[in-house]
């Protein structure tokens, strides 16, 4: 295995595992395999404890893995503490998730007769589908990663995890598979519900492993489509979830633009400047209406980009790619660089240096409405809502897009929302996308190339969906059904259900 580099200084960091081989492989998916036994009998209340357990076990190690976290990524150790906080919330929402018991789509239909004739009894619920493969993300080593919202709903649904530590990032992942284990101990488990593998080629193998059922991967559009091909070539294809990334769009309406363009323009600078652009919710492009309220927004942006200081990227290769991809876009027809930081950067470190161009409407195609992995903004201006109109034709699919807008718009602004509404999946009214709220209603998700199914979300409740399948019971004995759809269900058992078309919630 090739040891993870400091991106600060650019020195090799000592390698923590070696390359996982296909015989380990095959031993791990075997024991995810018998995990899932003991995660099911488990059941809802005994895994919400878990996931309790292994959120403990992570603030236990709250100092040591933020450290490692910080040296392997150059994030800031404010940053990945708030971040460990995070991945902790996400797996004790998910234990409010299974106690709550909703997200069973508990379904109840009585034998009896109706207009087609007798109907016998079905009772319909979601099981879990199996073990499940989880790719962490470079630019999230906690949140998105090995102890990250992929592998906290899947436990939750009640499958195992085989993760795949990111190259980045590798002597976190084992610390906080670590974490993992020591939760899954304490809420009395025996076999791991979550093993770790390393390596391009282990990754490749895990997503064409029998054993498993389905991935969640987030990370570049290249290497997803080559596992979501993989995915779908197998002989019997799973389900790849995958977040690819897609450029985001903010519009700024001509009442926002003059009531208040410099704390739009500040707080637009600091969303695609936040952890040196490395935000799958970026802002990529923003659209601003032409004259004198939107240039006072444009130079307002430009004066904060020009006093920025460049950050600390990922690693050198995420750097070079960025510098190489911003250079490309501003070399196309009818861009022009607009302001670039004016600080020196030092040559030892994986530097990204904040960029924003201007790009003329003609100009708004290919490599200019693609995704840019780092801090670039494309600003474009509009003359009028026709104009407006057809610049928001070429906008998306993303997985976000944000209006900025005054109360007197509103009439304006709903059809605006009414059309990015087709091309996301996240709508954002006067603020900025790179916060992603962990709670039931959120969904983080979007077309492809933003996520590989626009009908799922990684972050929030309902990510535990992805991890489910459908089964109906017709005419089976009420001793032989799953608890939550017995007559009368334990006290334990019982969850929202809708029983012969009545949504009825226990009091």
């Amino acid at each position: 295995m090739s040891p993870s580099v400091d991106p600060r200084t650019g020195a090799e960091l000592p390698a923590i595992a070696s390359d996982t081989t296909e015989e380990a492989l095959d031993a791990l998916c075997d024991s995810a395999t018998r995990s899932g036994v003991e995660l099911a009998r488990l059941g809802r209340h005994g895994r919400a404890r878990m996931l309790e357990a292994m959120a403990d076990a992570l603030e236990q190690r709250r100092e040591r893995i933020v450290e490692t976290a910080n040296r392997e990524t150059a994030l800031g150790a404010g940053r990945l503490d708030g971040e460990l906080t995070r991945t902790t919330y996400q797996l004790r929402l998910f234990a409010d998730v299974l106690r709550e018991g909703s997200y069973l789509e508990a379904v109840v239909d009585h034998a009896g007769q109706s207009a087609m004739g007798p109907r016998p009894d079905v009772r319909r619920i979601l099981r879990p589908i199996g073990s499940v493969a989880v790719f962490g993300a470079s630019n999230f080593p906690l949140a998105f990663s090995v102890p990250g919202g992929d592998t906290a709903s899947a436990l939750a649904a009640g499958c195992p995890v085989v993760a795949k530590a990111h190259p980045l990032h590798p002597a976190t992942s084992v610390l906080a598979h670590e974490a993992l284990a020591a939760g899954a101990t304490a809420a009395g488990l025996e076999a791991a519900p979550v093993s770790l593998v390393f390596g391009v080629e282990a990754g490749g193998a895990l997503v064409r492993h029998a054993s498993i059922q389905a991935v969640g991967f987030t990370g570049s559009l290249g290497v997803g489509r080559l596992l979501a091909d993989s995915a779908a070539a197998r002989p019997s294809p799973i389900p790849f979830y995958g977040e690819l990334g897609a450029l985001n769009a903010v519009v700024v309406l001509p009442g926002a633009a003059a009531g208040r363009p410099d704390q739009i323009a500040q707080g637009l600078a600091a969303s695609f400047m936040l952890g040196v652009g490395q935000f799958c919710t970026k802002p990529g492009l923003v659209l601003v209406p032409a004259g004198a309220d939107g240039s006072r927004l444009v130079d307002e942006l430009v004066s904060s980009v020009a006093a920025s200081t460049p950050g600390v990227m990922l690693g050198p290769d995420i750097a070079r790619h960025f510098a190489e991809r911003a250079a490309v876009i501003a070399s196309q027809p009818g861009v022009s660089v607009l302001a670039s930081s004016s600080h020196a950067v030092d040559p030892r470190s994986s530097s990204g240096t904040p960029v924003v161009v201007r790009a003329e409407a003609g100009a708004l195609r290919g490599v200019v409405l693609e995704e840019c992995f780092g801090p670039l903004l494309v600003v474009a201006t509009y003359e009028g809502p026709d104009q407006l109109a057809s610049l928001l034709d070429l906008v998306g699919p993303g997985l976000t897009a944000t209006v900025h807008g005054e109360p007197v718009e509103t009439a304006e602004a709903g059809g605006i929302l009414e059309v990015l509404a087709g091309r996301v999946g996240r709508l954002v009214w006067n603020g900025y996308p790179t916060g992603v709220a962990v709670c039931w209603a959120m969904h983080h998700g979007g077309p492809y190339p933003a996520t590989t199914s626009s009908l799922h979300t990684s972050v929030g409740a309902t990510a535990i969906r992805r991890w489910l399948r459908p089964v109906a019971y017709q005419d089976v004995p009420d001793m032989l059904l799953p608890e939550e759809l017995r007559e009368e269900p334990s006290p334990d058992a019982r969850v929202p259900r809708r029983v012969d078309g009545v949504l009825v919630v226990p009091g």
